[in-house]
């Protein structure tokens, strides 16, 4: 098959769009499929074979100059000035921008594959490429309606609670489109019943594929440094539960010598910044990012005790690496992660999300437990090595390809034997 993979965003090493987009592509490849990946910027790390077409945007929100004001000379378009007017009043244009503009590539190139593959854009755009003859699927890792709710319950600034409704207001769109898309995949069947909820997807156009776990992820070859607590977070944001961990973080550090790693780049000055320093543990929280693949490995392997505190994932990469690289967890019960990491206890332990004091006691008995932790990784391990194979999620979202193919094709031919019939 001939495979357009279209992501609006794909940042690498970091979040979880541009790891699907980067191993999915390479799996497909392996299978025989030809896939070139539409992008936009971050722009993502891909592995030979797999061709890469920018879909340049404004990039109105990269590092270090976020929200910038672009030259009158960059502006192409009017889809670049709808892009900037968006960022003005405080909207997110990122994905309906980014749909334009992919929409109007694959219009004159729509002969050159054989399906489209939205990986999360879910913007008005993508609703064209299927009326310009490419059947499109698409993947929705979770609805983007429970970032919106935590960041919204997590600020008290009336001003501030109105800019981030202003800035989800692709959500709209976003539900508009999983509605009319011809199949939606999704990392996990949490999230099935998730998107169902509040997008309205009919669900028997859904199809829940869970994740893998790149091969590069291993069990570590040095001894753990002792007293290392290890988080990630691919963003500075409420819903990663971050602020729960620094305050258990905190209260564990009063009894005991412990050292808490971070792999995230928070925002400059964000509340991450704030809330170490007002708990006076500066000198005990390192953070971690732009790191190689290898040297993440090396990190992941080298924490006595990892935690997940978030408040909500449609599945979480990170944990399922973690356990790869048979690192004991503590984990929130929250969204897919307790499908990530199976029974309670056996391959982590799962607390009720946002429960400081719950997490703790949590931390504690496993930082006081080496031979738990022991048996904790490795029957996290095992737990990947059986479910959570990349090479399995590729041929299962080609089989879904030709499932959509089929349809596709077969309606068209209906239409026009109704057509011929009717003259």
């Amino acid at each position: 098959m001939r495979i357009a993979l279209l992501s609006y965003r794909s940042k690498p090493h970091c979040g979880g769009q541009g790891i699907y987009v980067r191993h999915l592509s390479r799996e497909l490849v392996a299978l025989g499929h030809s896939v070139e990946v539409f992008s936009g910027q971050p722009y993502p790390d891909l592995d030979d074979g797999v061709v890469l077409t920018k879909v340049p945007s404004l990039d109105l929100y990269r590092d270090p100059d976020p929200f910038r004001v672009p030259s009158p000379r960059e502006f192409r378009d009017r889809i670049d000035v709808q892009e900037f007017a968006t960022m003005c009043v405080a909207g997110f244009p990122e994905p309906k921008t980014f749909s334009l503009r992919v929409a109007c590539l694959l219009k004159e190139r729509a002969g050159e594959f054989d399906i489209a593959h939205d990986n999360q854009t879910l913007g008005y755009g993508m609703l064209d490429i299927e009326r310009n003859g490419l059947p499109l699927i698409a993947t929705v890792h979770h609805p983007i309606t429970f970032d919106r709710r935590i960041d919204i319950a997590s600020t008290r600034n009336p001003w501030r609670k109105l800019t981030l409704m202003r800035w989800y207001g692709f959500v709209r769109m976003q539900a508009k489109v999983a509605r009319q898309a011809r199949r939606i995949l999704t990392p996990s069947h949490v999230s099935m019943v998730d998107i169902e909820r509040d997008f309205g997807v009919d669900p028997s156009r859904m199809q829940a594929i869970l994740l893998g776990v790149d091969d590069c992820f291993v069990p570590p070859t040095t001894a753990r440094v002792p007293g290392r607590i290890l988080a990630m977070a691919s963003a500075d944001a409420p819903v990663k539960g971050i602020a729960t961990l620094l305050e258990a973080f905190a209260k564990l550090q009063t009894e005991r010598q412990l050292e808490l790693l971070l792999v995230t780049k928070p925002q400059l000055g964000g509340r991450t910044e704030q809330l170490i320093e007002s708990l006076g543990i500066q000198d005990s929280v390192r953070f971690v990012s732009g790191v190689s693949e290898a040297e993440l490995v090396q990190i992941m392997g080298s924490a006595e005790v990892a935690c997940v505190p978030s408040l909500y994932e449609g599945f979480s990469l990170p944990t399922a690496e973690l356990m790869a690289c048979q690192t004991p967890l503590v984990v929130s019960r929250a969204g897919a992660i307790p499908e990530v990491v199976g029974p309670d206890g056996l391959c982590a332990d799962l607390v009720t999300p946002g429960d400081v004091e719950e997490l703790v006691a949590a931390l504690g008995k496993l930082l006081d437990d080496p031979q738990r932790r022991e048996r904790m990784g490795q029957a996290g391990r095992r737990r990947v090595l059986e479910l959570f194979s990349w090479k399995v999620v590729a041929m299962k979202v080609a089989a879904a390809y030709e499932e959509v193919i089929a349809e596709y094709h077969s309606e068209r031919l209906a239409k026009i034997g109704t057509e011929h019939a009717h003259r």
